[in-house]
């Protein structure tokens, strides 16, 4: 293949992009679909005029649906933010105590004052003010001055009064616990009512009540009056209204840091001003998704108001909108607006559609926002141990998380399939129709991934209907690379043959063969050679003899003097190519028929592709481990080189078998390459036990289903680590009382309670411990759930959290 046809005219080129095969009979291939979510037909011709009159499509509201910023793996769709966990919701005692208590001693103190009943409590004032003020020997005013001395005597009390009930009290915490912790502009407004409270007392007669007001406004004017010596000086009003004004202030003056005005105000003037300014820059710009501001925004006003139209005429679904969104993001970053613009406004709703001219997957199984590029796979169950955002929220994977790769463990039944590798395959599927995405699967035959109408190539080993086959060498040119590739398919599993030796003996029989044919040998061929087969290596040397193969020529003899040695790979290998060289294979792998249509993982690098790989259902376990390693093998390689804007995925139904020490190295650069892999397992023993450690080591994405086994278990536990908790001991001990009074109180209170009188001793400590042991794994997880923990490209995590998979 030159370019897999995915980039030519259909039906001209030689060897055209493999398409899916024949679909199953009664199984078609879907016409263009109009919902997701479900929509109505249109019942009007098309029309490019934006819609204002008619109602909503429902398109046009998933597209306005909030998908705010969260942690990774929540289903953003519809997600309200919860407010933040107030610590401590309910107040302590103590707390209350240390409120009630200085209260009550201030009023009891504040009412002693009034009735003159505190001793010596005029001493600081006769000290503080002349003799002239007062009767000899009283404390009665002679004039007006002693009264107003009085007056201001009463305000210093009780502002001190008032200091030292919120210095000595709990009034802080209570302030904190009622009025700050709340976000704004809650804050603000029971701040604000606070303080019209505190100015209705200080100001009684502005509100037409008729209490006494607190003694904060008299003690003040009663000030300027010794301070003038006169009342004339309130017959100015400036200064009278300047004084109630000042005492207002003083008053709101805490109530305004307690509720943060200063910053509220600030917020709502920066927010005007914007406003404002963005008014006066430009007109307003409708932000809805459904309007496609950000096209409005880049003058492209014909295409924005094409495509609303289409939206809210439901000629367009998710898939539509997922794709058009993702070519204007490519187009933007590549200059080429005015070409993008072109094609939506002569292709409408239908731009940019994927070579295999479908717009959506036939019956889709999983909910799916492909606007986050998220499927949901169920419902994070909230717990003591789940955090806040999660509990109760919806459990998601994107190629955000993906691209870290996935661990799934769980025994067969436990829902593997139905409940992660499905869902997943669909929406990588779905976000290969909209070019974001290509996804290979890799399923024993009968999987229910899916209908083939729903893939672009289906590859069915084993199967003489199957339309195409698979390329072992996934068209390389490079026989080093080529060989890696084997080595790594056929002994990677194997303790016995060295890696390095295996992929030196196939590179010094391909480059040869290359060079001798232009092209890399059959697997038939290639075990002859293997093998050591004196006609096929006579063969070989042959057509080698020109003097530009000499160093081809030195190749192929140093096979040769190996062949046969006690280290030599070849018969192991010659061994493993014979699994794959049975009848049922004749026409797999590359072989010379006419009728052969190989296909080249090399080509998901490069396009949107869906394919899968059916592997033999039953009869041939060691081929079907074989070729899922050489899928992952070949898949690591080809997806870490070039540069490329949609993620690719690799999904293993089953992987056992197919973990080797190269491919757990190659597993941690896909992800810097927008690439990853998901591997399913039944159990971890499947892999060898001393990869177990840099397996889970290597992807970011843990799964374990419910019913795993205890040692399995212990494996994830020690992946997940500890965490820090805080532990309660109560020790309670028994009472022995020496006076004989107590003693007969303490048998009496047993013989009517039945207890003996005890006291507890509670002892609060910070723990380590695990985070999920390997018995609460194997014995806690309830059916229909999993524990999943996810970690994102970008380095952020999600602990291992319960999952209901059903929800």
């Amino acid at each position: 293949m030159d370019s897999d046809g995915t980039r030519d005219p259909r039906g001209t080129h030689t060897n055209p992009v493999p398409r899916p095969a024949p679909p199953v009979e009664g199984v078609g291939v879907p016409p263009m679909p109009t919902r997701a979510p479900d929509l109505p037909p249109p019942a009007a011709p098309p029309s490019y005029a934006p819609h204002t009159s008619q109602a909503r499509s429902p398109v046009a509201d998933w597209l306005d649906q909030p998908r705010p910023a969260v942690a990774p793996g929540i289903w953003r769709y519809g997600y309200q933010v919860p407010k933040v966990a107030r610590q401590g919701q309910r107040l302590a005692p103590v707390t209350i105590v240390g409120f009630v208590v200085p209260l009550v001693a201030g009023l009891l103190l504040w009412s002693l004052w009034r009735h003159g009943s505190l001793p010596y409590q005029w001493t600081v004032l006769k000290l503080l003010t002349p003799d002239g003020w007062w009767w000899g020997g009283t404390t009665t005013p002679k004039s007006y001055k002693g009264a107003e001395a009085i007056t201001v005597a009463d305000g210093v009390v009780f502002a001190i009064l008032v200091y030292g009930m919120a210095r000595l009290g709990s009034w802080a915490d209570i302030i904190r616990h009622v009025v700050t912790r709340r976000e704004q502009p809650a804050r603000a407004l029971i701040a604000a009512l606070g303080a019209l409270v505190a100015i209705a007392f200080v100001f009684p007669s502005a509100f037409g009540l008729g209490w006494n007001a607190l003694p904060v406004q008299d003690p003040v004017f009663s000030l300027i009056v010794l301070i003038t010596g006169d009342y004339g000086v309130f017959a100015s009003e400036p200064l009278t209204d300047g004084l109630y004004a000042l005492i207002t202030l003083l008053v709101l003056w805490p109530f305004a840091r307690i509720g943060g005005w200063w910053s509220v105000a600030n917020e709502a003037l920066a927010a005007r001003g914007r406003a404002k300014a963005q008014q006066a820059a430009e007109p307003a710009v409708d932000r809805r998704p459904s309007q496609w501001p950000e096209l409005r925004e880049a003058g492209q006003h014909q295409a924005a108001d094409l495509l609303a139209a289409e939206v809210q005429a439901g000629r367009m679904n998710d898939v539509d909108c997922a794709r058009v969104g993702h070519m204007w993001t490519v187009a933007r970053a590549r200059a080429r607006v005015s070409s993008f613009s072109e094609l939506v406004l002569r292709e409408g709703a239908a731009a940019g559609t994927h070579p295999s001219g479908h717009r959506d997957l036939p019956g889709r199984a999983a909910r799916h926002d492909l606007l986050a590029g998220q499927v949901r796979i169920g419902q994070w169950v909230a717990g003591d141990r789940t955090p806040t955002g999660f509990g109760g929220a919806g459990a998601a994977l994107a190629p955000g998380t993906l691209g870290t790769s996935l661990l799934a463990v769980g025994p067969s039944g436990s829902g593997k399939t139905r409940h992660l590798i499905r869902p997943v395959v669909e929406s990588l599927g779905l976000q290969a129709l909209a070019g974001q995405c290509a996804v290979v699967a890799v399923c024993a035959a009968g999987t229910p991934l899916g209908p083939d109408s729903a893939y672009d190539v289906v590859v069915r080993l084993g199967d003489p209907a199957s339309v195409h086959d698979l390329d072992p060498y996934a068209e390389s040119e490079d026989p080093d690379e080529a060989a890696a590739f084997l080595a790594e398919g056929l002994a990677g599993d194997l303790d016995t043959v060295g890696g390095q030796r295996a992929v030196t003996a196939l590179a010094q029989l391909l480059g040869p063969y290359r060079a001798a044919y232009g092209r890399f040998p059959t697997l038939p061929a290639l075990r002859e050679l293997l093998e050591g087969e004196p006609s096929a290596l006579a063969s070989l040397r042959g057509a080698l003899e020109g003097d530009e193969h000499g160093g081809m020529r030195r190749e192929l003899e140093a096979r040769v003097r190996q062949s046969g040695s006690a280290g030599d790979p070849g018969p192991a290998l010659a061994d493993r190519l014979a699994v794959l060289d049975r009848p049922v294979f004749a026409e797999f792998f590359g072989t010379d028929g006419a009728g052969a249509r190989p296909f080249s993982l090399r080509a998901v690098a490069h396009h949107p592709l869906r394919v899968r790989i059916d592997l033999p259902e039953r009869g041939h376990e060691e081929a079907s481990r074989i070729v899922t390693r050489l899928v992952l093998a070949q898949f690591g390689a080809v997806a870490s080189v070039g540069e490329r804007s949609h993620f690719v995925g690799l999904v293993l139904d089953d992987a056992t078998g197919a973990v080797t020490t190269e491919s757990i190295r190659r597993i941690p650069r896909l992800r810097s390459r927008n690439a990853g892999v998901v591997l399913a397992l039944r159990t971890v023993g499947d892999v060898p036990e001393a990869l177990h450690g840099p397996l889970y080591a290597a992807v970011g994405c843990r799964m374990a289903f419910s019913g795993v086994a205890t040692w399995d278990g212990g494996r994830f536990a020690e992946a997940w680590g500890t965490e820090w908790v805080e532990t309660r001991d109560v020790a309670r001990h028994t009472v022995f009382a020496n006076q004989p009074m107590t003693r007969a109180i303490h048998a009496l209170r047993k013989l009517v309670t039945g207890k003996a009188v005890t006291t507890e001793a509670v002892t609060v400590r910070q723990v380590e411990r695990e985070r999920w042991s390997a018995s609460e794994l194997a014995h806690g997880v309830p059916a229909g759930h999993a524990v999943l923990s996810l970690t994102s490209v970008r380095g952020e995590h999600a602990p291992p959290l319960l999952v209901d998979l059903r929800g």
